[in-house]
């Protein structure tokens, strides 16, 4: 009786983490709805009908009103939107993996220095003369940010190898390769001239504007598989956020088991940021929030961090393109207005009620 009443308790704790994780893709689909009505003279259910015509093969006469309708929205605005909820969802994910797997609070998506690795492989790009003009250029720009983003990761692996892979040794030896990486990009970005150091700088502060259709199938993927590998080892981060001496009595190989998340991570956050440069506050805060609605478990805390990570950036990604009406706000720079003070809260409230955070 004991046992049935225990596993029925477990079913409806389960139930009400899964309607949180349906209750947040609900919202992301309704806010990514709205956020393609946003800067047009359509409405909500306007723009839901126009992208469910397109989907269904609805065609119009060539510069009707219809059609420039659909075409601003489906290939305009709906292509900004869908990178925000896979970016958002992808850098969610990075950071409950790197917070479960460091043990750290604190840590996020760009701990190990990836965020600066990638930086410099996009000023580098854009000095030697790639640009955003040309598809050529952008796809200069993103291949050359992916491969030096896995610098960092290459590094910290090589050198906790012969060192130790505790958290802090990965943490120090990221900060260290930040640090230097930061001070090249600054060294490059000191001797160009204006037009490159505003295209670096635009790029730095990260923004989803301009995405294409074309840009989505690389991202996607990667976040889809990462996904799914990261929730087959769930358990295995639950353990790991249990503390390396626990974890190495319950069987699991620590040093491995967290090469193989960092590797994992570097080409998540890789395949994300080359695209849209560097989005702060998503992986640090999606986790955070995730746990303080469900608890620690990492199989319900995966999917939900991944879902509030959507729809925060599809959010501010609407913010970005509303609040001012002759500009558009980098999404970035909407992101940290947000991320700041949530995070604030988050620590106020959690110390406040004597939690460890």
């Amino acid at each position: 009786m004991m046992e049935n009443s225990i596993l029925k308790e477990y079913h409806a704790v389960a139930a009400k983490r899964a309607l949180l994780i349906i209750v947040f893709v609900l919202l992301t689909v309704t806010v990514a709805i709205l956020s393609c009505a946003v800067g047009t003279h359509t409405s909500f259910f306007d723009a839901y009908q126009i992208i469910l015509d397109h989907l269904l093969g609805a065609e119009y006469p060539l510069r009707s009103p219809e059609w420039w309708n659909d075409f601003y929205i489906f290939d305009g605005i709906l292509p900004c939107v869908v990178m925000s909820i896979i970016a958002g969802a992808g850098l969610a994910l990075g950071g409950t993996v790197m917070q479960s797997m460091m043990g750290n609070p604190l840590a996020d998506p760009y701990t190990t220095g990836i965020s600066s690795g990638a930086c410099l492989g996009a000023v580098s790009a854009l000095i030697v003369g790639f640009s955003f003009s040309s598809i050529a250029g952008e796809y200069g720009i993103i291949s050359s940010s992916f491969v030096c983003a896995l610098i960092p990761a290459i590094v910290v692996i090589l050198i906790t190898k012969y060192v130790n892979s505790s958290p802090s040794t990965m943490i120090l030896v990221g900060t260290a390769i930040s640090y230097f990486f930061n001070a090249v990009v600054t060294l490059l970005m000191i001797s160009t001239d204006s037009d490159t150091l505003h295209s670096a700088f635009l790029w730095q502060i990260g923004s989803v504007s301009g995405s294409t259709w074309s840009d989505i199938p690389v991202m996607f993927l990667t976040v889809l598989i990462a996904s799914i590998l990261v929730q087959l080892v769930s358990n295995k981060l639950n353990i790991m956020a249990l503390g390396d001496n626990s974890a190495k009595s319950l069987g699991l190989d620590v040093g491995k088991f967290r090469v193989i998340c960092l590797i994992l991570l570097s080409v998540l956050t890789a395949a994300i940021i080359s695209y849209t440069g560097i989005i702060g506050f998503i992986g640090l805060i999606s986790p955070h929030l995730a746990r303080f609605l469900i608890g620690g478990d990492n199989k319900f805390v995966v999917p939900l961090s991944m879902a509030v990570g959507a729809f925060t950036l599809v959010f501010a990604d609407a913010l970005s393109r509303s609040l001012l009406s002759y500009t558009e706000i980098p999404v970035g720079v909407v992101m940290s207005f947000i991320g700041a003070p949530v995070f604030l809260y988050m620590v106020m409230r959690q110390k406040s009620d004597k939690e460890v955070f």
